[in-house]
């Protein structure tokens, strides 16, 4: 069976995550991913190393399903190939910092002289303005995106989400753009530039805290559990500051992880107080409807959580499935690894390595029915070379040899 982006040839010149997290997902499409690397590979090959001389989990969990090469784009030969290479590709996407690739002699201009139907795509942390030239990294795009402000507890400092919001939140929204110039491309016949910056993706993410923001010229909001409002949104914990609360409540044995997430609608109510042993609470006009329940949204989590503490989280999620209540135990890292669902769905999944030997890694989330996914390893730095450049541009054996011996490739 086919593949969806089957044909398509991507050229891909990220690094890091950011960049790659986007194209592995074009290869899990099916599009042909030939990542470009400076002879001396990506520095993430290198970084947080757990198996000495392997790639790192960092490099073979973002680029899985790509092929290698390697090329010296500071060498006039280097460039004169890189410019056959784009020749031949339907998509450039790079994550450089600003005017990079510009120095190396290949403006937007040079790239669609070399081939007007190439999408070229960038990845940077801001967009044009007083921010261009900052260094952008994960946690400084949340913090300038919205995401860190709203993010902990009110009598806490700003804090980071390990989702990786920044990174891989722009990956997932750079897809989206190159997908659509890809379609686009099918009636006009033309590539076109393609920006995306981290700061724009994670402030995408956090509209519904703009939302708020507005809102609150008319007044404090209910749905927050914080006490006082100024003229910001505030931190607000576990709280989502949507129209149904919530709250991470504490189950058996207490552990860190040992925690449920419970959503009260008003539907839920009733089966949450006969649950928890407080039946009368949902026929008593002090709890028994929402408006009265939302000016004291603390006591309602702590009677609840009075309940889920005698219990485990499992056994909870049980109980309150079973009286269509929405709620999910907080699973860590570890039962992520070994969730039976996760692993059925193929969104967990074990990958041999040449080197460093099997590893679990996370599978593509985008379900296709005619275009399934099947991960595989990613590459050994320029393992791909000689059928790069020997099969796609049709240089000669003895070239590829002058070429690495002159440190080109």
């Amino acid at each position: 069976m086919g593949k969806a982006l089957d044909g398509v040839r991507i050229l891909d010149m990220t690094h890091v995550q950011s960049g790659p997290s986007c194209t592995q997902i074009l290869a899990w499409l099916g599009a042909d991913v030939v990542k470009l690397e400076a002879p001396s590979g990506d520095i993430t090959r290198r970084q947080l190393r757990d198996v000495p001389d392997a790639d790192s989990l960092y490099f073979t969990m973002l680029n899985s399903n790509k092929k290698s090469i390697t090329l010296n784009l500071k060498e006039d030969r280097g460039k004169e190939i890189f410019a056959e290479l784009v020749k031949r590709s339907d998509v450039l996407v790079e994550n450089f910092g600003p005017g990079t690739i510009e120095r190396l002699g290949f403006t937007w201009e040079k790239l669609r002289e070399l081939n007007s139907e190439l999408i070229y795509a960038s990845i940077k942390g801001f967009g044009e303005g007083p921010y261009t030239h900052l260094k952008a990294y994960e946690v400084v795009a949340q913090a300038m995106g919205g995401s860190m402000s709203t993010t902990g507890f009110e009598d806490g400092p700003p804090t980071a989400t390990s989702a990786q919001i920044g990174d891989s939140g722009t990956g997932i929204h750079t897809v989206a753009a190159i997908l659509a110039a890809l379609f686009q491309r099918v009636t006009t016949g033309r590539g076109q530039r393609v920006n995306v910056a981290m700061q724009h993706s994670v402030l995408n993410l956090c509209r519904v805290k703009l939302r708020d923001q507005q809102r609150l010229a008319a007044g404090p909001l209910a749905e927050y559990p914080n006490e006082d409002f100024g003229d910001e949104v505030p931190r607000s914990g576990n709280a989502s500051g949507g129209g149904q609360p919530g709250w991470a409540l504490k189950c058996s044995p207490g552990g860190p992880n040992d925690y449920v997430y419970v959503i009260v609608q008003p539907q839920g109510w009733e089966p949450i107080a006969r649950l928890m042993g407080r039946p009368e609470l949902a026929e008593d006009p002090e709890w028994s409807t929402p408006e009265a329940r939302l000016g004291k949204l603390a006591k309602v989590f702590q009677l609840i959580e009075e309940w889920t503490s005698q219990h485990g989280k499992w056994e909870v999620l049980a109980k309150l499935n079973a009286h269509n209540v929405p709620c999910g135990p907080i699973l860590s890292t570890r039962e992520l690894l070994e969730d039976e669902s996760l692993v059925t769905n193929e969104m967990i999944v074990t990958v041999d390595h040449p080197v460093r030997g099997a590893f679990k890694t996370v599978g593509c989330p985008l379900k296709l029915s005619d275009s399934p996914v099947e991960v595989e390893r990613s590459p050994l730095l320029g393992e791909h070379n000689d059928a790069i450049y020997g099969e796609v541009l049709g240089l000669p054996a003895d070239d590829l040899v002058s070429l690495r011996a002159n440190g080109v490739i």
